[in-house]
């Protein structure tokens, strides 16, 4: 029996960071197809393993315990498999990376693609993106990291809060030239950083095996096509 059960549509976008966080910590996991995920949110939440509107969904086999949300299964993923260091406010702000990382992609796919993107609209949102990238990069400075080494919130040991940051702008990056160098001219330390965390073996390992599962899809829909087109296709 896999140690847990994760329920997410097959594209990398909000289940990578929770697929991230496993194979870090080298445990298994099965995934359920887009129809048990379908059949699960049309029942009615009493009888769902946890009150849900989308997935993720992680169920954790001994326990039985179920959780939704990202940033939810991220903070417990971190406190049951030692991802964060027993530290004053570390768990606070590792949170708060976690809910950063939430918003971007919300923000990037227009609130799961609520609307379309246009040329005018990305052209309107690429300075809040920067901005984006230039938080992860003083949070980096303001812990005393530097281009070369160094976790994020100054731990000494890589925890969610790497985890997570590494899967957004990786995942992002790959898919998405332009955005890649846009995080290396706005933010280097950051990039460096997701590079690093990127080549351990276990996340290396899962980055060609979501090439393999999912080619080149990020977020999937309409929405994707839209980002797509804005970006243009060499991206």
């Amino acid at each position: 029996m896999a140690d847990y059960e994760l329920f997410y549509w097959p594209v990398p976008f909000r289940g990578q960071f929770i697929r991230a966080l496993l194979a870090y910590a080298g445990k298994s996991w099965q995934e359920h197809d887009a129809g048990e995920i379908e059949r699960l949110m049309h029942l009615e939440p009493a009888d769902q393993p946890i009150g849900f509107m989308g997935p993720p969904v992680l169920i954790d086999t001994q326990s039985g315990l179920a959780l939704s949300q990202m940033p939810s299964i991220a903070i417990y993923l971190g406190d049951s498999l030692g991802l964060i260091a027993n530290e004053p406010g570390l768990r606070a702000k590792t949170a708060k990376v976690v809910n950063d990382a939430n918003d971007v992609i919300d923000e990037l796919t227009l609130d799961g693609g609520r609307q379309m993107w246009t040329e005018a609209k990305w052209e309107q949102f690429l300075p809040r993106l920067r901005k984006w990238m230039a938080i992860w990069e003083a949070t980096a400075a303001r812990h005393g990291m530097t281009d070369d080494g160094g976790h994020l919130l100054g731990t000494t040991q890589a925890g969610v809060a790497d985890i997570v940051t590494s899967t957004l702008w990786s995942t992002m990056g790959d898919r998405f030239s332009s955005i890649q160098a846009m995080l290396e001219a706005t933010a280097p330390r950051t990039a460096a950083m997701t590079r690093r965390m990127q080549a351990t073996p276990s996340l290396a390992a899962l980055q060609a095996r979501s090439f393999e599962q999912y080619g080149q899809a990020y977020c999937g829909g309409e929405i994707e096509k839209s980002l797509r087109r804005v970006l243009g296709r060499a991206s």
